[in-house]
C-alpha cells in the first residue's frame, strides 16, 4: 500500500517527549514508550503534536525523535507527524520534511500567533497541500490555536484538495462539530476526536472513526473503540465513563503534559516526568487528585513493569 492510500481510523495516541531530569530528550524513554504503545495494539501514532511539547524542540530533536520512532515502528502502525506552524512558509517546509522522515500523514494545527482571516486559513493549507503528497488532518483545535476552523471552510478545502481529508475536531461542543463537518463535507471528510478523549463515546456515536488522545491509556481507548466497534456499546460505554475522570484531569491548562508523564513514570514506562518551559511539574496535592482518579482502574501504565517483564 502507497502512503498516498494510507486509511487512519482507530486509535491514535500523541506520543510524549520523555526528557531526562536535565531535560536533555530521553532516548531509551522514547523507544520504551513506543514499545508501550504497540504493546497496547494502537492503531497507529502521532508524533509532534501539543502533547508531545512539540513547540519546545529543536530541529535536531525532532529529526531524531522521528528517527528513533520509525526505526522502533518498523512499518507496523501508520505515523502521523504535527506539522503545523504559525508561519505559511515554514508550516510548508516543515510538511516537506515530515514526508521525507517517514510520516504516512501530516496532522496541520492552523497558524496561531497572528490570528489569520478565512482567506489567509485557506491559503495556509492550499500550500502545504500542494506541498506534500500524503494526507493531510486538519486540527481544528480553537482552545490552543486560537482560530477556529468553520465547518465550510473545511468542506471546500477537502473538495478542492484531495489529500486533505481528516479532521481533529477539538472544538467544543465536539460531538455536535462532528456532526457538522461530516454534513458539510458529504462524506469526503474522515473525523477524528481529540481533546484527551473526553467526548470520544459521543464522537463515535456521530460518526467520527477515532481518537487522538494523550499516550498513558492507549488501551483504554482501543477497548472503547473496538467494543463500539462490535456493537458491544454496553462495555464502550461503561469503559468510557469509568475513566472519564481520569481524562478529564489529564487536561489541566499549564499541568496536562506533567499529569501524563507522572502517571508513565509511575509504571516506569519513561524514567522521568520532566516537562519543558512553559508547562509546569506538578505538586503532591495535584499528584494524589491523578491517582484517585485511577483508584479501583486497571491501567496498564501503572504495571508497566510487571508487564514488560512478562512479556520478556
Amino acid at each position: 500500500m502507497s502512503k498516498t492510500d494510507v486509511k487512519l481510523e482507530g486509535i491514535y495516541p500523541i506520543l510524549a517527549t520523555p526528557f531526562k531530569d536535565n531535560g536533555e530528550v530521553d532516548e531509551n524513554s522514547l523507544r520504551e514508550l513506543v514499545r508501550f504503545q504497540l504493546h497496547a495494539k494502537v492503531d497507529g501514532i502521532a508524533l509532534f503534536g501539543m502533547a508531545s511539547e512539540m513547540y519546545t524542540l529543536l530541529d535536531e530533536e525532532k529529526a531524531r525523535i522521528a528517527e528513533i520512532v520509525v526505526d522502533e515502528v518498523k512499518g507496523r502502525v501508520p505515523l502521523v507527524f504535527g506539522s503545523g506552524h504559525t508561519g505559511l512558509e515554514t508550516a510548508v517546509q516543515l510538511s516537506k520534511k515530515a514526508e521525507k522522515q517517514g510520516a504516512d500523514a501530516l496532522m496541520v494545527l492552523p497558524p496561531y500567533m497572528a490570528k489569520p482571516d478565512g482567506t489567509r486559513l485557506y491559503d495556509y493549507f492550499a500550500a502545504i497541500a500542494k506541498a506534500v503528497t500524503i494526507p493531510i488532518m486538519i486540527q481544528d483545535a480553537p482552545l490552543a490555536s486560537g482560530v477556529n476552523m468553520p465547518a465550510p471552510l473545511l468542506a471546500r478545502l477537502s473538495k478542492e484538495f484531495e489529500n486533505i481529508s481528516y479532521v481533529k475536531v477539538e472544538a467544543p461542543p465536539t460531538s455536535l462539530k462532528v456532526t457538522d463537518v461530516l454534513q458539510q463535507s458529504d462524506g469526503r471528510l474522515t473525523v477524528f476526536g481529540g481533546m484527551n478523549g473526553m467526548y470520544f463515546y459521543e464522537e463515535l456515536g456521530r460518526g467520527a472513526v477515532g481518537t487522538m488522545p494523550a499516550c498513558e491509556f492507549p488501551e483504554v481507548c482501543v477497548k472503547i473503540y473496538q467494543a463500539f466497534k462490535a456493537g458491544d456499546l454496553d462495555t464502550a460505554r461503561r469503559t468510557f465513563y469509568q475513566y472519564l475522570p481520569f481524562m478529564r484531569i489529564g487536561t489541566i491548562p499549564g499541568f496536562a503534559m506533567s499529569v501524563h508523564k507522572e502517571v508513565l513514570k509511575a509504571g516506569g514506562v519513561i524514567e522521568s516526568a520532566y516537562v519543558r518551559n512553559p508547562n509546569a511539574p506538578m505538586d503532591d496535592l495535584l499528584r494524589r487528585e491523578v491517582m484517585d482518579t485511577l483508584k479501583d482502574l486497571d491501567l496498564l501504565a501503572l504495571r508497566w513493569r510487571e508487564a514488560r517483564n512478562e512479556r520478556q
